[in-house]
């Protein structure tokens, strides 16, 4: 597949080897600049990148993340290879099941041994109901799996859950508008994550195919996708980071460049959040640009729309003495780790805690004296290394298996490195 202009990718890096086992970071507390290597939005770039392909594969994609989930996307996507190896990128995993799929490819789509315990039975399921010929090569229910044709549409209404995963709805509304008949999604139960199907439906609508979002229903009529050129904003998850940092900061002034007010974004609700835990964001010059002001004492929020911010909420909370009152977390526990169990293990570690009340309600205690340091785990997972470097405004921090990084934002590093945060 050709290289997509704008896409920012290999470059170097310069604060520390990717082969490293820890990053030692020495505390910093004040902090004053511009992210220059802000990555664009992962959860956008690839559904550009799904979409297009459905499109003919012609068009301009400008500003695709350099992450390493879109990378793979970008190169999975339009592979001639029988098998794919999404290694741990699970959207990139559900994305191409549905887009494999409804192409008639057979292909084999398989991942690490942690993908290989993330569960897509829901997906394949409602694939098989419209048509799909699917197997599955090890554990039902389970990657990996193998797309083996698509006999045609045998129906036009299917029932799914909606508290489990959106991408496996997002994934079924993307190929929707090639089926003969359209798709309608009837929605059961709680929707979580409902900002990402808004995503999917207006990336779907930039590129002329329609839908109808109700509570509980998706309605998209048959049509064909148009090539247009489209770019990618930059992204709020990886954005939380840098509020976590002016939060936590004795003294900061932070601005980040290329995010959208109008965002299709769900997680720049941290915006108003953080605003709860001590950071003014103004928009400024093209620059969204962050300063302190004064913290809440207690802060009661529903992360069913934006559980990838929770673990930087957790954290900014746990340093800063400041009472959680959370929901929304169930999904939590299936994503590149059990996260819940991860933020209680390595909260604990500075003297807070997780509490689980009861199976939707967690409460953060936050720490009543933090250490001079600490060292985290990251479990395989991108974000627990991000939202626990923000200590380092109050500690010396080491993070374990640095370059996990590279799954959403492979330039964090540096970024920090620019402002001065030092390592050992």
């Amino acid at each position: 597949m050709e290289k997509y202009p704008g896409t920012n990718c290999n470059l170097p890096t310069k604060f520390y080897s990717p082969l490293s086992t820890t990053i030692h970071l020495k505390r910093t507390n004040v902090l004053k600049g511009t992210t220059s290597l802000l990555p664009a939005s992962k959860s956008i770039s690839n559904r550009a990148l799904i979409i297009n392909a459905l499109a003919g594969g012609t068009a301009e994609l400008h500003n695709l993340s350099d992450a390493n989930d879109t990378q793979l996307m970008l190169r999975r996507v339009g592979s001639t290879d029988p098998v794919i190896d999404v290694e741990d990128a699970g959207t990139t995993m559900r994305f191409l099941t549905a887009y494999f799929a409804v192409t008639k490819q057979q292909k084999t789509l398989t991942g690490t041994a942690r993908m290989q315990e993330r569960p897509i039975g829901i997906l394949v399921d409602a694939l098989r109901s419209l048509g799909a010929d699917i197997a599955y090569t090890g554990r039902e229910g389970y990657p990996p799996l193998r797309t083996q044709g698509f006999a045609g549409q045998q129906r036009d209404t299917i029932r799914i859950r909606g508290d489990v995963s959106s991408q496996f709805i997002s994934a079924l509304m993307m190929v929707a508008p090639m089926l003969p008949q359209g798709l309608t999604l009837e929605l059961e139960g709680k929707v979580g994550s409902r900002p990402y199907i808004e995503m999917t439906a207006a990336l779907m609508k930039h590129f002329g195919a329609s839908s109808t979002l109700l509570d509980d229903k998706v309605i998209i009529p048959p049509t064909h996708y148009t090539p247009a050129p489209f770019t990618v904003e930059s992204d709020w998850s990886a954005a939380s980071y840098w509020f976590a940092f002016t939060a936590l900061a004795q003294d900061a002034t932070i601005s980040l460049p290329r995010l959208f007010q109008s965002s299709l974004q769900g997680d720049s609700v941290v915006v108003q959040i953080m605003d709860i835990l001590g950071v003014r964001a103004v928009y400024d010059g093209g620059l969204l640009t962050l300063t302190k002001k004064e913290s809440a004492a207690t802060v009661a929020w529903d992360f069913t729309h934006c559980p990838d911010l929770a673990q930087t909420v957790a954290v900014v909370c746990a340093a800063k003495g400041i009472r959680g009152s959370f929901t929304g977390l169930e999904s939590l526990r299936i994503k590149e780790t059990d996260r819940i169990a991860a933020l209680q293990n390595e909260l604990r570690k500075i003297g807070a805690d997780l509490v689980e009340d009861s199976t939707e309600h967690w409460t953060l205690v936050p720490s009543q004296q933090l250490p001079a340091s600490a060292s985290f785990a990251t479990y395989k997972d991108h974000r627990m290394a991000m939202a626990f470097a923000p200590l380092v405004t109050v500690m010396d921090v080491t993070i374990e298996q640095p370059d996990v990084v590279r799954k959403s934002y492979p330039n964090y590093w540096n970024d920090l490195h620019a402002f001065g945060i030092t390592s050992a």
